[in-house]
């Protein structure tokens, strides 16, 4: 049986995948904050850099190497399908599946109109690099986290 920190197999995944920028220091702090909110672990991540994710944007004709997107795949085993959201679309998804917390959160992101927080998200998402820096490798708080990343 696999330990709590093995990765499941990329196929085997349920639920929704969260594709994003894994060299940003801003992404990966979210990430990590998605990872403290969802307690139940519906959530997956994989960065948009990697094999997997690089399928995905392949096999549905989106730019591989335009990593200020987040892509929140809401199924994942469904991908075949062109089923998916970007941008604060997807924040506000991955929210709404991290519990109560989420879901308030979620809410008061999705009271502005979509293209007045698609804007801001782009803004920052231009300054992110200069702002947060580079991603710094370090170790995740929970080992069980681990699982949750599909590479």
């Amino acid at each position: 049986m696999p330990g709590p920190d093995t990765k499941p197999a990329a196929a085997d995944t349920p639920g929704p995948v969260l594709l994003f920028d894994g060299e940003c220091g801003l992404c990966q702090r979210v990430v990590r904050l998605l990872l403290r909110l969802d307690r139940v672990g519906r959530l997956h991540f994989a960065p948009l850099q990697g094999r997997i994710a690089q399928a995905y944007l392949r096999r549905h004709g989106l730019p591989t190497e335009d990593f200020d997107t987040i892509i929140l795949v809401p199924d994942w085993g469904r991908r075949d399908r062109r089923d998916f959201l970007v941008r604060t679309n997807g924040v506000v998804a991955a929210l709404r599946e991290c519990g109560l917390v989420g879901r308030m959160l979620a809410a008061g992101v999705a009271v502005w109109p979509e293209r007045w927080r698609d804007a801001m998200y782009r803004a920052i998402a231009r300054l992110r690099y200069r702002v947060f820096g580079p991603w710094q490798p370090r170790p995740l708080a929970r080992a069980e986290w681990v699982r949750r990343f599909l590479e």
